[in-house]
């Protein structure tokens, strides 16, 4: 069975990264580090890499290995007839090794995982199933001054929203979002060449995705949804069947990112042609979901307002296969905004706060053609975000509260998080994901029965 199903977060160009998220090319920083303000907690999910003309010692030509070990368990707050009972059981090595060959650096990250929640083993690269997840595996070079290219799977990240993602087209991994893994995985790999142009008067970044990357989404093997076409709740019993994009150099991804700096605000303009990252259609005939193609147009600013952060964004999407929006079947276009702002009101306590905007497009021409009986979706749909962050014990412990509320859709989700680091190799935390809504079919409310409590124990090498 397939069902309508489109996230709404679309965004957010970091977060601890996300404990440790995407990085930056080689030679990204030294060109434009300089150009970019401060990004606020939780927005910068990318790991740094070494600076493009950093040229290790003799000693370390050779190949390093970093990573982590960790433990991580979470059990559901609630009783799901459609799901088990624990959300995530898993214990995950990571092992990332980098070599630098004169003006190549090769990188290569991968996790091994068992987790006997999830009882699927088999290895399944782009979903992130199995023992084995490939995150990186790429090659990273600089042949001219102004030229960076990037080769082969990497993670990606722009934008300039807290955990909401505009013009952010990359893949992101939904499902471990929602069930407690670190915040590094909300970001998904892409497979890609990363080609980055930099200029006195502007840079420029293009990616190319030869073969469609999709987000991975809720089908229910983990989490259960609602489902459209049931008119229930549906987990483990119905997962949900997809019509893949998957030929090589005809269901592919190009995304553009131009952009400078003006007097300490950055500004940028995006541009991505490809398909819907999670399902925004239904094949009525096979009741399959698919990926409608989409194309996007969009632009932001960020920089320093009254003694904090402030960011804009807005991004316009074209639903490609229902321009009209005749089609009840597949999304329609629609515009989404963006405002942020984030300040540290006292030493060590930081708070942030966003408002999104989804406003569909021939809405009027939407209701005329929804079959008979369906239920119609709003013309706006609005979120507030709000986190709150407070460092203590010289910076080791971390008490974090990420909140999503929706005025239009009457639903609630919580992300509390405290995070002690114990040493320099060991660290612990413990967190939650607490779905509220009035309705079972609303965006967070759908998640209800999902909402769960985790701990996490890493040591890190």
């Amino acid at each position: 069975m397939g069902m309508l199903f489109s996230f709404a977060l679309t965004g957010a160009s970091s977060a601890t990264e996300s404990a440790g998220e995407p990085t930056l090319p080689l030679g990204l920083e030294d060109k434009t580090e300089a150009l970019e303000p401060e990004l606020p907690f939780g927005l910068n999910l990318e790991r740094k890499e070494p600076a493009q003309n950093f040229q290790p010692p003799a000693f370390a030509q050779h190949s390093i290995l970093t990573g982590f070990w960790e433990a991580r368990g979470g059990i559901r707050t609630q009783n799901d007839a459609h799901e088990r009972d624990a959300s995530l059981g898993e214990t995950r090595l990571q092992l990332e090794t980098q070599k630098h060959l004169r003006s190549l650096l090769l990188k290569v990250t991968s996790d091994f995982i068992y987790d006997p929640v999830f009882d699927h083993h088999s290895i399944r690269l782009e979903k992130g199933e199995g023992f084995i997840d490939l995150r990186e595996a790429h090659i990273l070079l600089s042949p001219l001054d102004f030229l960076d290219i990037k080769l082969g799977r990497q993670i990606l990240t722009w934008g300039t929203g807290d955990m909401l993602f505009l013009n952010d087209l990359f893949p992101k991994d939904w499902k471990s979002f929602f069930i407690g893994r670190d915040i590094e995985y909300l970001k998904a790999p892409s497979d890609a060449v990363k080609v980055g142009f930099f200029t006195g008067i502007a840079n420029l970044e293009v990616v190319y995705t030869p073969r469609f990357d999709p987000d991975r989404f809720i089908e229910g093997k983990r989490i259960s949804y609602w489902n459209s076409s049931l008119g229930r709740r549906a987990g483990r019993d119905i997962n949900v069947d997809v019509i893949k994009n998957d030929d090589w150099f005809k269901d592919n991804e190009l995304a553009l990112r131009l952009f400078r700096n003006v007097r300490g605000y950055e500004l940028a303009a995006y541009g991505y042609y490809g398909f819907w990252k999670s399902p925004a259609g239904l094949d009525p005939v096979t009741s399959e979901a698919i990926f409608p193609d989409l194309v996007t147009f969009g632009a932001s600013m960020r920089g320093k307002l009254f003694q904090g952060i402030g960011n804009l964004e807005f991004s316009y999407y074209l639903s490609q296969d229902d321009e009209s929006g005749r089609n009840p079947f597949i999304k329609n276009s629609e515009f989404r905004n963006l405002i942020g702002y984030e300040q540290e009101l006292a030493r060590n306590f930081t708070v942030g706060v966003q408002y999104y905007l989804e406003y569909m497009l021939d809405y009027q021409t939407y209701v005329h053609n929804l079959p008979p009986g369906s239920k119609k979706a709003d013309e706006d749909r609005h979120v507030i975000t709000f986190r709150i962050t407070k460092l203590l014990m010289n910076q080791n412990l971390t008490l974090s509260l990420f909140a999503y509320y929706s005025p239009s859709d009457q639903d609630t989700y919580l992300r509390p998080l405290i995070h002690y680091k114990i040493n320099d190799h060991w660290s612990a935390e413990t967190g939650g994901n607490i779905f509220w809504g009035n309705n079972d079919d609303t965006f967070f409310g759908q998640f209800e029965k999902n909402s769960n409590l985790y701990a996490g124990l890493r040591y890190g090498f």
